[in-house]
């Protein structure tokens, strides 16, 4: 038996186009400053799309936005829009810069106004309050962020908590109170939203 000759044997299918994922961030060993941090962007290294923060010189991977928490960051930004528009800059999940080592990205950061428009990641002293929504990172938030928020000494930091239906308020004080560890020294306030 001849093989046919106008019909090629084929030992394998078309390949079908396919979107390609990318892999998990590799682990990059730090400490880094946020300089290097920042290169690491231009480099290529870090995309405009990897949901990572420099946290005390370490890069931390953040976890992916939920329904939940990008419903509730909407309707902090329009609450804020329509009732501080000349009052403050309001800012959603961008970076700011708290040192050489630190580049956290809350939730939503109210600035100081500036004729300028921030050409570069606000500081500590631009930032009237600092929210994070939290629905799976609670301790982490709470333990890492909020201490850090208070060390360089933003006024006012509130933690949307979205599984107990609450918000955490931490206020610039000088006495000393019970939930001391919780705000960095600052004083903590729980509300209902």
């Amino acid at each position: 038996m001849t093989p046919d000759r106008r019909s090629p044997l084929r030992l394998t299918r078309h390949l079908r186009r396919a979107d390609i994922v990318r892999m998990a961030l590799p682990p990059l060993k730090g400490p880094f400053t946020v300089d290097t941090y920042q290169r690491l962007g231009e480099l290529g290294i870090l995309g405009e799309d990897d949901r990572v923060e420099l946290i005390d010189g370490q890069v931390v991977e953040m976890s992916p936005i939920g329904d939940r928490h990008a419903s509730c960051v909407r309707r902090l930004n329009g609450l804020f829009a329509r009732q501080l528009l000349d009052v403050a800059v309001i800012d959603v999940q961008n970076p700011v810069v708290l040192g050489r080592r630190d580049a956290p990205q809350p939730d939503v950061t109210l600035l100081v106004p500036r004729a300028d428009a921030y050409p570069h990641h606000p500081r500590a002293q631009d930032i009237l309050l600092v929210i994070e929504v939290a629905d799976t990172t609670v301790a982490y938030d709470r333990d890492v962020k909020l201490p850090l928020y208070a060390r360089v000494g933003i006024p006012e930091a509130w933690l949307v908590d979205l599984e107990r239906d609450r918000i955490q308020v931490c206020r610039e004080h000088t006495a000393p109170i019970s939930d001391h560890d919780r705000c960095g020294g600052r004083r903590s306030g729980i509300a209902r939203y």
